[in-house]
């Protein structure tokens, strides 16, 4: 009966969302492609150009892991002819809606498209893994390859273009991930050691070979205690750590008092930058592209720690 109750009330909730009329959409004309973060769209863009109207619905200083999806969201969700989110727990406010949502039309998990075996498992969510995917330009390759799969499969009358443009964009990926892999080795073995506003980086210090720890955990849901603090005070300190980087998504204060902890020990911990972690820079800036978003990442590390 609960079940029977709850498939009603989707069903009353979608009717009336239609019934209150349009979608948020700037046009009509164009097959209409909606993605949670901006990283995802801007992966669709590469391969759609711009054939389809592509959209994120989360942008700029956006903390994926606690938005709660808006009226407007879920008219644009509801509007669209497909749906690329995450998976893997980053949307955790979203994920019953968007599994939902895939009973009824084109809804995809990118992270689908990455072997379980690549993914970082974590205690802190049981039966699911790291989902800053993104971080690793390798995993993020078998993304860009399973979103071209599944609008080749969906619109295979655009097939030759969309294969044109993934080989195109993937040749550009690979190159990349050479330029990240050399630039990550300039930083001296002694330093190599990334502490941010929380623990989002686990994939970029595996494949580049970085030390990573977070104030936070994989996910921004619960907020440092003074014992986290003090803890990574402690560790920071004695470790004789250089840098410590800030987030474009999450709340500098907790990184502040950090720093301040390490003052009253005597330890100059300098803030090395801000990093875009969950979300990528505003559109029309390098930072607003995938590629630029982990240069800018890149380049603020680097210079930190050396």
């Amino acid at each position: 009966m609960k079940n029977l109750r709850n498939s009603f009330l989707l069903t009353l909730v979608l009717a009336l969302f239609f019934a209150c009329g349009g979608s948020g959409r700037q046009s009509t004309s164009k097959i209409y492609i909606v993605t949670t973060t901006g990283m995802i769209a801007d992966a669709v863009k590469n391969i759609a150009d711009t054939l389809f109207e592509v959209e994120a619905l989360m942008g700029p200083g956006v903390d994926p892991h606690l938005y709660k999806a808006k009226q407007s969201d879920t008219k644009k969700l509801l509007a669209a002819d497909v749906v690329f989110y995450n998976g893997v727990h980053l949307e955790g406010k979203m994920a019953e809606s968007l599994e939902s949502l895939a009973k009824t039309k084109a809804v995809f998990a990118v992270a689908d498209g990455i072997s379980e075996s690549r993914l970082i498992s974590t205690s802190q969510f049981s039966g699911t893994h790291d989902p800053h995917i993104w971080f690793d330009v390798t995993l993020w390759i078998d993304v860009v390859k399973y979103v071209n799969l599944k609008l080749q499969e969906k619109y295979p009358e655009h097939k030759a273009h969309f294969q044109q443009n993934t080989v195109k964009y993937l040749n550009q990926l690979v190159q990349f991930n050479t330029w990240v892999a050399e630039e990550v080795n300039k930083i001296p073995d002694s330093v190599r050691v990334l502490v941010t506003a929380h623990d989002a980086f686990g994939y970029f210090g595996r494949v580049y070979g970085m030390k990573v720890e977070g104030l936070q955990g994989i996910s921004t849901v619960s907020e440092p205690g003074l014992k986290d603090i003090t803890a990574l005070v402690e560790h920071i300190s004695s470790s004789k750590v250089k840098s410590i980087f800030m987030e474009s998504s999450v709340s500098a204060r907790f990184i502040n008092a950090v720093v301040e902890g390490c003052k009253q020990k005597g330890h100059n911990l300098k803030l090395g930058g801000t990093l875009y972690s969950d979300a990528m820079g505003a559109a029309g800036t390098e930072e607003g592209t995938y590629i630029g978003m982990i240069r800018h990442n890149v380049n603020t590390i680097v210079v930190g720690l050396k």
